[in-house]
């Protein structure tokens, strides 16, 4: 075998020695195990590292559709948001395979796919979703030893140095024109001449339409590519290379005159177009412009999204939100309602609804404003003189239009009125917060009308945008109905009390979906559309929710909770805080809901951060216990979308007498990666076991935790708690530490793991299992620890102690919501 009986580390060096001798495959991009970057000349022009491939390596033969499951795994936790390479691959020491980026794609769509398990240990049903999802012609797949005249020949037509090196050009499509525009925004645009605050302030005018107007000329800067006018129309700036000035914005002046303005490059700016253009190709299908111009919300800068709201709901969801409304409002609702979106953006929220007649579109540019009008030609079912440019949170609704006007001053019509909305989400910013972004955007939510009228009101609730709508939809459009897409900090977030004491409209339907269902949204966590009928007034404490996935279909319902008459968790482990006894580790705590869990761990010593913020605790053997149970019900619940927000709360008392559930805590926060105990930091009262039991070949330095899982060491004890020594027995447990067989599982795995540890030469007597982890998986370039390691006894046993700790959660999760810890 071409490959045999080498390490992963030196196999991947083979491979990069052997076929990309002449690319760039040092770099290292998160847990991605191998990377193919082109190499450039120094004074080659800075595109920003350009990959060909990024690859999943294994030692031993392992199957495609795993290995590709596990590197999926890795990109959509590490490498979502770069610029992809051409392939994805993986290769172990017998053969490599290559798959299209773009082939993998639907699969970032799949909602049920399992993104939280570790990549090193996927499941069987995320193997066979990769290999249904993945066709077998779309599987580039070659033996390093019987095909390697196939292979190279496959690597000199896909990995072309000389092309690529002479700037190969990337043709411009659906899947890659928001990062080339990204790189547009650092190498052309700067090197434009003109004053982008006056444009954008003055004419409505940003950076987007300078790159959609070169991208809409021939690679030799000037006809237009396009022969469709409705594709034309919608630029306001034109491009001819040929020009001095080569880019010209015509708008006409008060009295109905053409003006024109042109706007040249700086001092190096043509080359730098010239540059950049060598390396892209423009799109010349229709299909492709429609497609950019129908999106054209994502090519807006991040801090005009967020003001604007221009964020594009996806078909599914506004078709899902119509049938919602017609369940609530009746089916004829459409002919005996009017309604407004008050933040339409480009109007797509309005798709399907059918009497333009009742319609109303405003946003808060003109430029979205010209688009709605422009595509009532192609058959947008909307009336010009009802789409109005309209800045919500600041006009007066006498700008409005008059049959508008009409609705809203009337009582009586006001009720037949549906605000439906998918608003801005920008948040104001505490100066602690912006420190260090390079973000200034501290006074976005708190320049407007309805922030200044109502925050004293409503409290913090105002610093966010998207509540600032819903605070004057309430108040100064009383009766209506609202309908609208957000997340659910309105009626979860605790910031948000003051906010549903004073917005009180009854709640009729709900339904949530992922949010990394829509675009640019990233995190795992729910959006919920809401219809509320303000002509109703009930406080809002709890609703069961429909929930759907990415695709549309429904899955499990959700309790969704205000939680304004509950107590959090925090209260319940504060009563335990002990500064004044012995300390054997701290307890690093962060917010109380599902989502921040990985900021939940023990540690040796907390950093400077959590000195500086107080965010952790001392652990002693006065509230070892109610620490573990801390930990253990913070992680022992696996985060999804629909829980991401879930609070943990404070316990009923039947927790203080199940004695199995204390001690399965306590092993579970023993043998957890989020016990960070380690013995770099001081010494390691953390050992479960004694010497013997582990044939260590020096004394430990402390016997605590062994001594107090035999029983030896309570609260009412006054000794020294670190000075016991080792008895030479296997553990023999207090009455109140009462072993399950789940529990005893998992010491006996971590016992083995110890064992093997403590065979190697220089093992050290007071490691811990971070220590071990850290031994045998090592650490790579940038000081993080490794996910896996090439011992394969060593994987065994981990994998092992992986199990037991999960049979051992399934016996601890019923007792998290059985002691109202959750509900």
């Amino acid at each position: 075998m071409l490959y045999e009986n080498i390490r992963e580390e030196s196999l991947k060096l083979k491979v990069a020695a052997d076929w990309f001798p002449k690319f760039d495959c040092t770099d290292i991009i998160g847990r991605i195990d191998f990377a193919v970057k082109i190499k450039r000349p120094d004074n080659a022009v800075d595109f920003g590292d350009e990959y060909l491939l990024w690859a999943e390596a294994k030692q031993q033969p392992t199957d495609i559709c795993r290995m590709l499951a596990q590197l999926i795994i890795t990109i959509k936790a590490d490498a979502y948001n770069r610029v992809p390479p051409k392939f994805i691959g993986c290769f172990d020491n017998e053969k490599i395979a290559f798959v299209e980026y773009h082939n993998v794609l639907p699969i970032y769509q799949i909602n049920d796919f399992n993104w939280t398990q570790t990549p090193s240990a996927v499941d069987d049903k995320t193997v066979d979703t990769v290999h249904n999802a993945i066709s077998a012609n779309q599987i580039f797949s070659f033996n390093f030893e019987t095909d390697q005249a196939e292979l190279r020949n496959f690597l000199k037509v896909n990995f072309n140095l000389d092309a690529a090196t002479n700037l190969l050009s990337t043709l411009i499509d659906k899947n890659n024109f928001i990062f080339v525009y990204q790189k547009w925004l650092k190498m052309v645009m700067p090197k434009i001449n003109a004053d982008w605050a006056v444009l954008k302030k003055n004419y409505g005018i940003y950076d987007r339409d300078f790159f959609l107007a070169e991208l809409n000329v021939d690679d030799n800067g000037t006809a237009e590519v396009n022969d469709d006018k409705t594709v034309n129309a919608d630029f306001y700036i034109t491009f001819d290379a040929a020009d001095k000035k080569p880019y010209q914005l015509v708008r006409k002046d008060g009295f109905g005159m053409e003006a024109t303005y042109s706007f040249g490059f700086k001092s190096d700016g043509l080359q730098q177009y010239t540059d950049f253009w060598k390396h892209y190709k423009r799109p010349p299908q229709n299909e492709y412009w429609k497609y950019i111009l129908e999106r054209l919300d994502l090519l807006v800068p991040q801090d005009v999204r967020e003001r604007k709201g221009a964020f594009f709901t996806p078909q599914i969801w506004v078709e899902k939100s119509q049938q919602y409304i017609a369940s609530v409002l009746g089916e004829n609702w459409q002919d005996e309602y009017y309604v407004w979106d008050c933040c339409a953006g480009t109007g797509n929220l309005l798709n399907g609804l059918t009497n333009k007649y009742k319609i109303f579109a405003s946003t808060i540019d003109q430029q979205d404003v010209d688009v709605m009008r422009e595509r009532i030609g192609n058959g947008a079912n909307l009336l010009e003189n009802h789409i109005f440019q309209f800045d919500f949170l600041n006009d007066d609704f006498s700008k409005c239009p008059p049959a508008l006007q009409e609705i809203i001053n009337s009582p009586e019509k006001r009720r037949k009125l549906v605000i439906y909305i998918n608003p801005p989400y920008a948040e104001h910013r505490s100066r602690k917060q912006v420190i260090g972004t390079g973000s200034n955007k501290t006074s976005v939510a708190t320049e407007t009308k309805i922030y200044n009228q109502y925050s004293n009101i409503v409290g913090t609730a105002t610093r966010e945008l998207y509540a600032q709508f819903l605070i004057r939809i309430y108040a100064q459009l009383t009766n209506c109905v609202i309908a609208q897409f957000s997340t659910l900090k309105g009626v979860q977030a605790f910031n948000f009390k003051k906010f549903r004491e004073f917005y009180k409209p009854e709640l009729k339907s709900l339904f949530l979906v992922p949010a990394n269902s829509f675009d640019n949204v990233q995190g795992v966590f729910p959006i919920g559309f809401f219809i509320w009928d303000s002509a109703e007034k009930q406080r809002f404490n709890g609703v069961l929710a429909n929930a759907y996935d990415n695709r549309g279909v429904e899955v499990e319902r959700k309790f969704v909770y205000s939680y304004d008459n509950d107590r959090l968790v925090i209260e319940w482990i504060r009563q335990f805080f002990d500064k004044h006894s012995d300390t054997i580790g701290y307890l690093r705590m962060k917010n109380t809901d599902i989502q921040n869990k990985a900021q939940i761990f023990f540690t040796s010593m907390p950093s400077k951060a959590d000195f500086r913020e107080k965010t952790y605790t001392f652990i002693s053997k006065n509230n070892i216990i109610q620490m573990a149970i801390y930990l253990t019900i913070r992680c022992v619940i696996d985060g999804t979308w629909l829980n991401d927000r879930d609070q943990f709360l404070y316990p009923n008392d039947g927790w203080k007498t199940d004695y199995e559930f204390q001690t399965n805590c306590l092993v579970y926060t023993l043998f957890h990666g989020q016990n960070k105990i380690t013995s770099a930091q001081g010494p390691n009262h953390w050992i479960p076991f004694s010497e013997t039991e582990v044939n260590a070949k020096e004394e430990f330095s402390s016997h605590f935790m062994h001594d107090f899982l035999c029983g030896k060491i309570n609260a009412e004890q006054q000794k020294d708690l670190f000075s016991d020594v080792d008895t030479g027995v296997e553990t023999v447990h207090a009455p109140s530490l009462q072993m399950t067989p789940e529990s005893q599982a998992v010491m006996d795995a971590g016992r083995e793991l110890w064992r093997y540890y403590h065979t190697m030469a220089d093992a050290n007597p007071n490691a811990s299992l971070y220590d071990i982890k850290e031994y045998f998986q090592g650490r790579d370039a940038k000081g993080k620890m490794n996910a896996k390691s090439d011992d394969k006894q060593y994987t065994g046993l981990l994998d092992n102690l992986k199990a037991a700790m999960q049979t051992l959660a399934a016996q601890i999760r019923p007792k998290v919501y059985e002691y109202g810890f959750l509900k």
